[in-house]
C-alpha cells in the first residue's frame, strides 16, 4: 500500500547496495530526481534496467553506482553517445560495467512477463540477428501446439522499480498520461516501488484515453517532486529541456568536467532544485 514519503526517505528505505533497480520512462516522465537521490546516497553495485538508458543512467554509472546494465538501446537522444557509459564499458572507469543487451521487443515482453509473475516471456523475434550470439540469456522454445520455434527471455523482476508520474491523489493512486512506455509494468514487476509525482491532488480529474492509473495497493512509496523528470518533459506540466541534452555531450566527454558538474548540480543540491527548473520551463 502506498505511503507518502520524502525522496530521501523513499530511497533510503527501498534502494540498497547490490539491488536490481529499474528506472523507466519512455521519452518523458524520466525519474531524474530519484536517480540523483540514489547518487547522493552513494548506492553501489546496482544492476540497472532500462529500455533506453540515457543521461540519468550516464550520470549514475559515471558516479560508480552500477556494475551491470540491462537495456535495449543506449545514448543521448538526438545528440549522440553516453560518454560515461562508454568509459565504463571500454575502460572500466569508475567501475567495470557488464552489459546485457536486448531488443525493444524483448524488453517489452520481459516487462509484461514480470508484471504477470511469469518466469519468462515468449515472442516472435531474434530471427536472423546476432544478439543471441552474445547474450546467453536469449533462448528459444518450441510451441507445444504448432512446433513453431519462438524466442524467450527471462522475465524482468527488479528489487525496486522507480518511475515518475503526473500526479497522485491523497489515497496514493497514481496517474500517468502521455507516452506511457512500460512504467506500469515496471512497478507491477518489482518487489518494491517508488513513484515520484508532479503533484498530489484531491482528485485525479478527467483523464485522456491512454491514461494509466496505478492503484495505491500496487505502489510502495509516493513522493511529491515537482519537476522530478527534468530535463525530460512531463505531459501537461513542462517541456523537454533540449539545451540540457545538447550541453551534456560536452560535459560528459571528460571525467574532470563530468565530476565537477555532478558535484555542483547533484551532490550539493537536493530535489527542491527540480521545482525551480520545472517552474521556469512551464512559464516559458
Amino acid at each position: 500500500m502506498a505511503r507518502f514519503m520524502t525522496l530521501r526517505e523513499a530511497v533510503a528505505e527501498n534502494v540498497h547496495d547490490g539491488d536490481v533497480v529499474a528506472m523507466e520512462g519512455f521519452t518523458h516522465l524520466i525519474p531524474f530526481a530519484a536517480g540523483h537521490e540514489v547518487i547522493r546516497q552513494g548506492r553501489k553495485r546496482l544492476t540497472l534496467i532500462r529500455m533506453t538508458p540515457d543521461i540519468i543512467y550516464d550520470q549514475m554509472i559515471g558516479m560508480g553506482c552500477a556494475e551491470k546494465l540491462v537495456f535495449s538501446w543506449g545514448g543521448n537522444p538526438g545528440v549522440g553517445s553516453t560518454h560515461r557509459i562508454r568509459d565504463a564499458v571500454e575502460n572500466g572507469w569508475p567501475n567495470p560495467l557488464a552489459l546485457e543487451e536486448h531488443s525493444h521487443a524483448a524488453m517489452a515482453n520481459a516487462w509484461e512477463a514480470g508484471a504477470a509473475n511469469l518466469p519468462f516471456a515468449v515472442f516472435r523475434g531474434y530471427i536472423g540477428v546476432d544478439l543471441p550470439k552474445v547474450n546467453p540469456r536469449i533462448k528459444s522454445v518450441a510451441c507445444p501446439y504448432t512446433g513453431e520455434v519462438l524466442a524467450t527471455v527471462p522475465a524482468l523482476r527488479p528489487d525496486v522499480g522507480i518511475i515518475h508520474a503526473c500526479r497522485a491523489d491523497r489515497a496514493g493512486n497514481v496517474l500517468i498520461e502521455g507516452i506511457t512506455g512500460c512504467q506500469k509494468e515496471a512497478v507491477l514487476a518489482s518487489k518494491r516501488s517508488i513513484v515520484t509525482v508532479e503533484e498530489i491532488v484531491d482528485d485525479l480529474g478527467t483523464t485522456s484515453p491512454n491514461a494509466v492509473v496505478l492503484p495505491s495497493w500496487t505502489i510502495g512509496a509516493v513522493v511529491a517532486v515537482p519537476g522530478g523528470a527534468f530535463p525530460a518533459y512531463a505531459h501537461g506540466y513542462y517541456k523537454r529541456a533540449n539545451s540540457y541534452y545538447i550541453a551534456w555531450d560536452k560535459i560528459a566527454r571528460e571525467r574532470e568536467t563530468f565530476l565537477a558538474w555532478m558535484k555542483e548540480n547533484v551532490l550539493e543540491k537536493g530535489p527542491e532544485a527540480f521545482a525551480v527548473h520545472a517552474g521556469r520551463r512551464a512559464a516559458s
